[in-house]
Order: C-alpha cells, then structure tokens, then sequence
C-alpha cells in the first residue's frame, strides 16, 4: 500500500471517541479523498447531508423497487464518525464516496442460497464477527466489548490520531487469531481494495479511508489486483433506489435488533456535546435531576454533589480516570433512586437511550406512495415528532390516541390507520372493543422504520394511501374464498371509507353468501356485517346494501341451524356454542324485532331438540330466559330436567356449562336455580362427582371475583339471608331514589 497517500481510519460505528479522534484527525491530514464504508448506491444522497432539515438520527434506505423486501438500513447519528466524516468531505468540497459492496449485489447474493456464507457459520463465530473487540476486552478482564471500548476509547478526552495505528494492530492481531471463511465479507473488502485502486489511479494524494476497525488491516495490502478481480468478476445485480428516512436513538440500540447498535446512544449523544473542558460526571447528574424535576419528583442540588462524589469515588475503586456510565448509574440508583428500579427504568429510556427523533428534507427522493404517506402524516399530526409531544411518557414515535369521530380531523386519522391496516402496515392498533360501537376509537400508534419498505412495496396498489388501500381492497375481494375473511375486509373498508370497492366488496359477498352452505361460514360472518348495520352511521356509510345481506344471512342460518346442530360430538359442540353467542350478540346489536323474533323461534326448535348435545341445550335455555321467552318456573323446570337422575351426570355437567357460560348472576338471583344445583350436586356419588368436576369447575373458573365469593358466601352462610329472610320489598323507600335514576338516564318519570 502507498502509505503516503492512503490513511486508514479504523472506528467503531456510532461511537463518540473514535468521531472525535477521526474529526482531529481530518483536520490535520487535510484529505483531498474520503472514502468510507457505506453502500454506494448512497452517493447521489450526500447533498442532503448539508440541508439545515436533514435532522439525525437518519438513516440512507437502499431497496430494490420490484423487490421491495429486499431492503438494507444505514443509520447514522450526529456522533457516529461516518456522518462527521461524510460531513467534513461536502463542507470542504472534498470527493467524497461510499466504497462497500453495492447493495445491488448483495441483494442479488441473498437469493443465491449457496453465496449465504454467513448463514452458514456457527453461531458463536457469528457473535465473534458482529462484535470482534469482545475477545480483546475479555482478555483485558471486561465482560463485554462495548464497556472496555467505552473505558479504552469512547471517553477518552484525548483526540490524537496515533489511536488509529494502535486500533490497526490490534485487529490485525485479532484477524490472525480469529481467520474465518466468510464469502461476503471477502467480496466486501475485495470491493473496498479496488475502490482505494481507482483513488490513486485518480491521482488523489491524501486518501482517507473511514472504516469499521475490522476491515483496516484487509485494505492495508493492495498488491493483488488480480486476485480482487477475479472475486468480483461477473457478480449478478438488481435494480435498486435509495432515500433517506429519519431515525430514532431506540432503533439505534443492540435491543432493537440493528447488528452494530450500541446500549446507549443518548449517553453518546451526551459525551459528543459536553465540551471537552467539562465535569462529565457533574454536568450528566444535572440532567439526571432536570429529567427527574420535569416528571414531578424531588432532585436536589446536594442531591447531585453526593451523586457525583460517590461516582468518582466508584471510579477511583476501579482504577479508572473518570467516572463511566456504569458508575453514573450506580450513584443515580444511590442516591436520586433510593435503590428503585423503577425511577432508573425512567432515566435509562429518556436519557441513556433517549427519545431523540430525526427528519429528512422534503425534496429528498422517494416512491409517490411514501411522500403522500408522509404529507398525510404532517397534515394529521402523526408524524414521530407529533407523537412524541403528545406522549411523552412512551417514548419516541409512540403514542395512545383516543379519537372522536364526530371531529372531522380524528376521523380522518381513523380513516389513515384503517387504510394502512388494509395495506397490512400496523402504524396503529384498535385497541378497545367498545370502540367499534361507538363515537370513539382508541389507539396504539407506534411507527417502525420498517414500514417504510412495506409503504415501497404497497406502491404495486397506487401512488396515494387511499388508491392503494382500494385497489388492494378490490384484490382481495377478488381473491376471498370464504365468507368471513370477506365480510372483515368489508368492515375494514368501510372504517376505511374506501368508497370505490364498497360496491364490489358487498357485491361479493352478497354472491358468496348465495353460494355458501356451510352454516358455521355463515354464522362467522354475521358480526362484521352486524356491527356495519348498526354503527354506519357514525361514519356516515349507506349501510342499505348491507342490511339485505345481514336479512338474507340471518334467514338463513336459522332454517339450517338445528340440523348443523345434531349429532354433534364435545368439540364440535364447542365450536357451535362460539357461534351461537356470537349470532346472538349480533342479533341483539341490530333493532330488528323481525329478525329478533326469527332468531327466538330458531332458539326455541334447538332448546327442543332430543339430541341436542347438553352444552348447546342449557345455553339455548339460557338465552330464551334471558330474552324473556321463558318464565322463571320454565327455566327452572328445564334445569330440573336436564340435572334429573335420568341424565348422564356428564351430559347434565355439559348443560350446567351451556347455562351458566359467562356468568353466574342468575344463580344468585333466582333461588329456586340455586337450590336445583345445589340438590344435584348433592346427589351425586363420590366417583360421579370426582368426575365431573373438571366440568364443572371449568364452569365456575369463568365468573367474576365477586360472583364467586358471594355464592361462596351463600353455602357458607345458608340461604336466609340472600332468600326467603330477605326484607320485603318497600315500594316507598324505593320511589325516593326514582327521581335520581330518571336524571342518570335522561329521562322523565
């Protein structure tokens, strides 16, 4: 190598030490090249870095268009020593260019199964590779590389550039020690070697290279030209894009899952802006107490001293200069926390790990769909910034929404989520059930970077989130073969307000409907299109169509009901019992006494039935004493009944769970219920109870707390006081609480 005029700058991505050694050490060669490690296709972003809009943390975003899940992420914060360097190079007019293996070949690589020479390593070699200063720090008695690069380099106040050649042999030692195949990795510095080749061949004479330390001592030998040729000749490519994204310091954590992530960006965040005359340990303490003073607890100032004295005296037991995080943390623990975790957990995600959310310019190149995405996001208000002001306690682009649909901006929000979960993206997750019937929808909105590649591969549907979400609306419709999986997606469309495939999604599964004999499809679909009768109007949908479909559906599932239901076996009954509560619940949704009415004599056929399974006969006895249809002597006949010697104890254990599935109150309300299970239960024998009750208990595991200790209470205590003793009732005391109940209700007596 022309050790003249190429420099090797071997760094840690992201780390703070090695940014203030390189940005020293740039100043003092002055290059007229920079190279640095980074996907090339990522050289026509570089203006962008001089933008006062461009924010980090960002990443560069390369993908292949017509693959759009072959995508690979290059995060850099305003540490991270590439992004100093890359910035270093456009302030100074300096030729600056990415030089590793291009992200075309690479994604062309992956679907070649035998060039996966990664994948193919053990996994303990693995580790050794993604995090190769873990061997050099366990011989220097650390438990881990990250805190002995932290001691050795990140806080060091020094920036001297003779760091570099001590982090040159150290991997080059290392490398002796740890040579392992790796075809990729070979390709990689291969490709890196040629691109320092061209740079002489240019005439460049101060060549600086910034690189991760591992590959340094590989670009130090250039001498086989041929040999790098031969490796890259004839590799195979794809077409690929590349954009800028923002970032987040949460997605920059090893905990995120990013291969060269670091536990704590915020602290880095913290070294790289305090001067390199300040009291590190003094001025973090400080923001230790401003983060605990602005969540409403106490942080003193002689809180702080004591903190930082106990932090240097830490250090000072450790043989080291200057307190390091871990000695921070201890004394914060100490002496702000009182030793709760709790209080830490605070300081860890707001400070340690921070909630700092970067931003790209506007005119930086993307897919139609994902500039339309981001306006809908600026115009809402949900962008990660927006989020992250609106709630603060979850951290960085996350937040709970509860929205009012009757305003005309949280509808438009609403309509935004569903579209995108149509698009099978989940920046939002419905998460109550009540909001489905009312005016109010409450979210989970928690952006991923990783949506990003969705929205590019969502583009196949349309240039605008709404176009898309129809068009895949539309396809999906085309697709379905089963009735409920048709019947949500209409339900999703129409929260969607996709009004171009409404019409084809009703006429679809009106025509499905007609076909379907499966009587549990129909069942399943009854819900969706129940919960669209009843609350369209909230979202102001013409719900007419619908409502000849939930007719023709209700008609019928209750002419073939009762033959799906005979003959069936413990499982099957089951299944059948999840679908009649769930046609009940619809039917009671809807204010239709035709349907209501068809529905009770359907009920009533099935209560009757000789065969019908025990499960099935106590909860179709169940819902007509509930609805009305039945008196209480009925009920309690019917109970008699089916707990009568005459039946199977098994088959009366059925019916009792059948009965009482979901609650308990009728029991504790109707004595005469009360006291034929108690004279059932008490009829059995020792091995007939011993068998039924898992039944039994199963039953009785599904009521509330209370109900269980009030029937608890009542075999306790006998029955008098919840029955036959009971204080009459006294129409007078009760006539003094009717005015209050009429104002509750809104209504006049």
């Amino acid at each position: 190598m022309d050790k003249q005029r190429i420099h090797l700058f071997g760094i840690r991505h992201h780390g703070v030490g090695s940014t203030r050694s390189l940005v020293a050490a740039l100043e003092a060669l002055q290059p007229d090249a920079l190279l640095i490690e980074g996907a090339p296709e990522g050289d026509a972003l570089l203006a962008h870095a001089l933008s006062p809009a461009m924010q980090p943390p960002v990443a560069m975003l390369i993908y292949a268009p017509e693959q759009p899940r072959r995508a690979a992420f290059y995060p850099f914060a305003e540490f991270s020593p590439e992004w100093q360097a890359l910035r270093y190079g456009l302030r100074h007019a300096i030729p600056t260019r990415f030089i590793d293996l291009p992200c075309a070949v690479r994604f062309a690589l992956q679907e070649a199964p035998e060039r996966q020479a990664e994948e193919t390593l053990p996994p303990e070699l693995q580790r050794l590779r993604a995090d190769p200063l873990s061997e050099l720090a366990r011989l220097a008695g650390y438990d881990d590389g990250e805190r002995w690069w932290n001691d050795l380099v990140e806080q060091r106040r020094a920036t001297d550039a003779d760091i570099f050649a001590g982090i040159l042999e150290a991997m080059r030692a290392l490398r002796e020690l740890f040579a392992l195949p790796d075809e990729l990795e070979a390709l990689r510095e291969a490709h890196m070697r040629q691109s320092l080749r061209a740079a002489l061949k240019e005439g460049f004479q101060r060549i600086a290279v910034v690189c991760g330390a591992w590959h340094t001592p590989a670009l130090s030998d250039l001498s086989n030209a041929k040999a790098d040729a031969a490796l890259l000749k004839g590799l195979p490519k794809l077409k690929v894009s590349a954009t800028w994204i923002p970032w987040t310091y949460g997605r920059l954590t090893m905990a995120s899952g990013y291969g060269a992530g670091i536990r704590s960006p915020g602290w880095y965040d913290f070294l790289w802006r305090t001067e390199e005359t300040g009291d590190i340990a003094l001025s973090w303490l400080t923001h230790v107490a401003h983060l605990l003073r602005q969540n409403k607890l106490e942080a003193s100032t002689a809180q702080v001293i004591d903190a930082a004295r106990m932090a240097e005296a830490l250090a000072a037991l450790r043989n080291r200069a200057i307190p390091t995080l871990e000695e921070l943390n201890e004394a914060t623990q100490a002496v702000f926390c009182m030793g709760s975790q709790v209080l830490m957990q605070l300081i860890w995600r707001d400070l340690i790990v921070g909630g700092v959310i970067g931003d790209v310019p506007e005119d930086v190149p993307a897919v139609p769909l994902l500039q339309d995405f981001q306006r809908e996001q600026k115009r809402l208000r949900l962008t990660e910034r927006d989020l992250a002001r609106r709630d603060a306690v979850r951290g960085a682009g996350v937040a709970n929404l509860e929205l009012d649909l009757r305003q005309p901006l949280d509808l438009d929000r609403s309509r935004l989520l569903h579209r995108l979960n149509m698009l099978d993206i989940p920046f939002g997750r419905l998460m109550m059930a009540r909001s489905k019937g009312t005016f109010k929808e409450a979210w989970h909105v928690a952006w991923q970077p990783e949506f990003t590649v969705a929205l590019i591969e969502a583009s196949q549907w349309g240039t605008t989130i709404q176009a898309a979400a129809t068009a895949y609306a539309r396809d999906a419709a085309a697709s379905a073969t089963d009735l409920p999986t048709l019947t949500e997606l209409l339900e999703l469309a129409l929260r969607a307000a996709l009004d171009e495939a409404i019409g084809d999604l009703v006429r679809a599964v009106r025509d499905l409907a007609a076909l379907a004999s499966d009587v549990l499809h129909l069942m399943a679909a009854l819900p969706s299109l129940a919960r669209i009768v009843r609350y369209g109007d909230v979202r102001g949908m013409d719900v007419a169509l619908v409502q000849m479909v939930v007719q023709s559906l209700v008609a019928r599932i209750c002419i073939s009901l009762p033959n799906a239901c005979a003959s069936l076996d413990d499982e099957a009954a089951a299944q059948m019992l999840r679908h009649i509560n769930s046609v009940q619940a619809a039917i009671s949704m809807l204010a239709d006494e035709a349907l209501r009415a068809d529905w009770q004599a359907t009920l009533l056929r099935l209560a009757d039935l000789p065969a019908l399974h025990g499960l099935l006969s106590g909860r179709c006895t169940r819902l007509l004493h509930d609805s009305g249809a039945w008196q209480a002597q009925e009920t309690t006949r019917r109970l008699g009944l089916a707990l009568s010697a005459a039946d199977a104890p098994e088959r009366a254990a059925a019916w009792l769970e059948g009965f009482l599935s979901g609650s308990g109150e009728i029991l504790l309300h109707d004595l005469s219920l009360w006291q034929a299970v108690d004279a059932w239960l008490c009829s059995l024998s020792a091995e007939t109870f011993q068998a039924v009750l898992p039944l039994i208990r199963r039953t009785f595991a599904t009521f509330s707390a209370p109900e269980r200790q009030r029937m608890a209470d009542r075999v306790l205590y006998g029955t008098a006081q919840y029955g036959s003793g009971r204080a009459a009732f006294d129409p007078e005391q009760a006539a003094q609480i009717l005015p209050t109940l009429a104002r509750l209700l809104g209504t006049e007596l």
